[in-house]
């Protein structure tokens, strides 16, 4: 206390003693606060399971990196510094905030270790952080009333802008770091008037500029200000703790917890059901997410966590051409339904006290938003709190499939995928016929694994490369290519079916657990000792949907490995005017990381220019053949392919190179749409090695 000004505590307002008027505050405002915490997590517990309670200390990594380290903010720097330097400056007056609150009860408190000069360096240290934390309010208002960046936007079909929500918000906090500067200030300028020792006040800070402003006033008046600075301060902090769980910024008391619990697989789907295994998934009378109870506690956090920042649909494909997908809204709508069916008094709309029940899809959400993902994974490599989208869409999907909701265009391909074990419908036999051309049985043997015929590296095709006309040159080249670095390999042939990549997360998982069993014990029979393929989906499924399998690797892999050793040697590029770029599968580099492998052996060919496209690496443009998408008609404004080809165009590339034959069919397919034939070629990268590789005997050139 300032001798001279009277004491928080000891002022009487609304003829209630200090102490007990600010005891009274904070009482009510914990109350109010755990009730609608309490309230909030109602649907929570009525949840499905979710099993996110293994590796405390992977978990803990994360929460230190992603929470407290901001990793993802600055990839998007202006926002992201903005976020940085906020969260920084909460975290920085966390504790001054507790000792102003507990100042109103008991005036001479000190918290624990800021006594003495580690308090003075502490009160420099917040008096910076909290003008920091106003500048950084006033610039976010401004980004949002003036600038207005395009992710923030709300489509009409998506609901109404949370504009002033948000700005409300962000005032409440300017009002609060004002509240407690000019707390401070009050007291350093009573103590100057009074000639008593001043507390420092950080030069240039908020505080600092208070108390300037305040010293010619009058001590009487500087003691109302001090009195009403701290009840302005307590008002708004706790109303602002109160108010956060209504809207955006709920994501405050949520984040923390929401990584804690994040997926620590990311490319590993969630079971059906947690605790039910795949031997007793008959026994489960409904598949997938129908009601919004189906949801996990987990995804349910998800809804409350999000942060509305548009990141994940600034970056989502399918959001970016047109179709009815907008990642950020199917959290949006998701917590607004949450909010209204789980209200904080009374029943929900209809009556009841646990939710109306009604169908999500038709009623949240619509069929062709659901279908219209390509599981590309683009929204959960940006989302900065790690919100999950796959495994819900997934699951939303599995709800569609068991109330027998299939696309029409997609009844085909799965029947044919049923009967058939591929999506063409075409006849087992002919699995390996693309390894029976004559000219490339010239060069290169292929043989069909059996109970006499063995081999210590098993290549699996999958069904687009073996069945697909154009896309066997690329089982040609992987397998002249494996041929050559001396692999012994082997095919399954008419043994191997689809690895079911894209049936699983369309929605499938009966079918998907059927052709991966046949394919486990096709493989196990084989007695191989490792897998290649040059097909991502199926590297992704064989290494993450498959159990009791040899290690997996992707043909780039093994190139980029063999390159380094010396086995495979490339030729000088002929065209010195061609330009490569390089465009990543998303099961190849955002599902499992591999970016750098076949970006090496690019590099590896003598002369090869390379550029690459903006979208590139972690932040690679789908291509749209995800998720059965090259069976699936979406409702589009422009296909993805087009729009990936015009980014090579733009990066000055005329030949764009990538590892994946989905990737082939719908960049191939868009070069001609795009009117860009004769001016732009795709080629798999295992075409390119075949094409440039130093033969034996051959010298180099």
């Amino acid at each position: 206390m300032v001798e001279g000004i009277q004491s928080v505590s000891q002022v009487t307002s609304w003829l209630v003693a200090g102490r007990t008027l600010l005891l009274a505050i904070h009482i009510l405002g914990v109350t109010c606060f755990a009730y609608i915490v309490a309230k909030r997590l109602v649907p929570l517990l009525r949840a499905e399971r979710d099993l996110r309670f293994d590796r405390p200390l992977a978990r803990l990594e994360r929460v230190f990196k992603f929470w407290l380290g901001q990793w993802k903010h600055p990839r998007y720097k202006t926002a992201g510094t903005l976020h940085i330097l906020i969260f920084a400056g909460f975290i920085l007056l966390a504790m001054r905030a507790f000792t102003v609150l507990i100042v109103g009860v008991s005036q001479n408190f000190v918290m624990p270790g800021l006594s003495g000069r580690a308090g003075q360096i502490y009160d420099v240290i917040t008096d910076y952080a909290a003008t920091v934390v106003f500048l950084c309010m006033v610039v976010a208002v401004i980004r949002r009333l003036v600038f207005k960046p395009a992710r923030y936007e709300v489509p009409a079909r998506f609901g109404k802008a949370h504009t002033a929500d948000a700005v409300f918000l962000l005032a409440l906090i300017a009002i609060l770091m004002v509240a407690d500067s000019l707390f401070e200030a009050a007291k350093a300028a009573g103590q100057s008037q009074l000639g008593q020792p001043v507390e420092t006040l950080a030069v240039l800070s908020l505080p600092w500029i208070l108390e300037i402003a305040l010293l010619p006033v009058a001590l009487a008046t500087i003691g109302k200000v001090y009195a009403g600075a701290y009840l302005l301060h307590e008002v708004t902090f706790y109303f602002l703790l109160c108010y956060r769980p209504f809207g955006i910024q709920f994501h405050v008391e949520t984040s923390l917890f929401n990584v804690y619990f994040a997926k620590l697989d990311r490319e590993i789907l969630k079971p059906v059901r947690w605790g039910v295994s795949d031997e007793h998934l008959d026994q489960v009378k409904s598949f997938g997410v129908k009601t919004f109870e189906d949801f996990t506690w987990k995804h349910m956090l998800d809804f409350y966590s999000c942060a509305d920042c548009g990141r994940c649909s600034d970056n989502c494909p399918s959001n970016a051409v047109g179709r009815p997908l907008s990642p950020r809204f199917l959290t949006i709508k998701a917590r607004d339904y949450a909010f209204q069916h789980y209200p904080m008094f009374g029943h929900s709309d209809d009556g009841t006290s646990n939710g109306n029940g009604k169908p999500l899809i038709g009623h949240l959400y619509s069929e062709d938003e659901i279908w219209s993902c390509t599981t590309c994974g683009a929204c959960e490599e940006e989302c900065p709190l790690l919100v999950e989208y796959i495994d819900k869409i997934v699951d939303l999907r599995r709800g569609l499939i068991d109330d027998g909701n299939v696309p029409q265009s997609l009844q085909k391909p799965l029947k044919a995928l049923e009967s058939r074990g591929n999506p063409y419908g075409k006849m087992e036999k002919k699995k390996a016929d693309w390894a029976n051309a004559k000219e490339f049985q010239q060069v290169c043997q292929v043989k069909t694994l059996g109970k006499s015929n063995g081999a210590d590296t098993l290549y699996f095709v999958d069904s687009i490369t073996s069945y697909d006309d154009r896309m066997q040159s690329i089982g040609r080249a992987t397998a002249k290519i494996l041929d050559h670095v001396g692999e012994n390999f082997g095919i399954l042939g008419a043994a191997e079916r689809d690895s079911g990549h894209e049936v699983r997360r369309f929605g499938e998982e009966l079918l998907f657990t059927a052709l991966r069993d046949h394919n486990v014990d096709a493989i196990k029979a084989s007695g191989v000792k490792k897998i290649v393929t040059a097909d991502p989906h199926a590297f992704n499924a064989l290494k993450h949907d498959y159990k009791d399998v040899p290690e997996v690797e992707h043909i780039s892999q093994v190139i980029a490995r063999e390159v380094k050793s010396g086995k495979i040697k490339f030729n000088a590029v002929e065209n010195g005017n061609k330009v490569y770029t390089y465009h990543d599968p998303c099961y190849l580099g955002r599902h499992n990381q591999v970016y750098d492998d076949p970006r090496e052996v690019l590099d590896a060919i003598p002369g090869l220019k390379r550029v690459e496209m903006s979208r590139c690496r972690d932040r690679s443009f789908c291509c749209g053949g995800g998720g059965l998408m090259l069976f699936y008609e979406p409702k589009e404004e422009q296909r993805m392919g087009v729009k990936r080809v015009q980014m090579a165009a733009e990066a000055g590339a005329n030949v764009i190179v990538t590892a994946c034959p989905f990737c082939m069919v719908n960049l191939e397919d868009a070069i001609k749409v795009a009117g860009l034939e004769g001016k732009m070629t795709a080629i798999d990268l295992v075409e390119l090695v075949d094409q440039e590789m130093v033969r034996e005997g051959q010298k180099a050139v």
